[in-house]
C-alpha cells in the first residue's frame, strides 16, 4: 500500500511540472494555471507534490517575468533570439524535471526566484 502511495505521490508531482506545458498549446498564462491547479488539488494530501508544485509555481512564474523582459527587448531585435532560447529552456528542463520527478528523485530548477516557500 505505501508503494502505490510513493508512486501516485511520484505521478501527480510529474504532473505539476507537466501541467506548464500547456502555455505551448497557446493558452495565456497556461505555464502558471496548470501547476496551479495541480497544486491547489493535491498539496494538503501529498507532501512531495507540495514541494514538487512549488518548485515549479517558483520557475513558470521566474520564466514568465524572464520572458516579458525579453519581450521588451524585441524592440532592440536582441529580445527575439533570447525569447527562443528562453522558450527552449522551458521546455528542456520540465521535460528534465518530469523524468526525474518520475525516478522519485526531487528536482530544482537553475535560475528561479523563490516566490513561495
Amino acid at each position: 500500500m505505501v508503494e502505490i502511495d510513493q508512486k501516485q505521490e511520484r505521478l501527480w508531482g510529474m504532473f505539476c511540472h507537466l501541467a506548464s506545458l500547456v502555455a505551448f498549446i497557446g493558452i495565456p498564462f497556461g505555464n502558471i494555471i496548470g501547476p496551479l491547479v495541480v497544486w491547489l488539488v493535491k498539496k494538503n494530501e501529498m507532501p512531495f507534490v507540495d514541494a514538487q508544485g512549488k518548485e515549479s509555481l517558483n520557475f513558470q512564474i521566474s520564466m514568465s517575468l524572464y520572458l516579458l523582459v525579453a519581450s521588451v527587448l524585441c524592440l532592440l531585435v536582441i529580445g527575439i533570439p533570447l525569447l527562443i532560447a528562453l522558450a527552449i529552456t522551458d521546455l528542456v528542463l520540465v521535460i528534465i524535471a518530469s523524468i526525474k520527478i518520475s525516478n522519485g528523485e526531487t528536482f530544482q530548477y537553475p535560475l528561479t526566484i523563490r516566490f513561495l516557500k
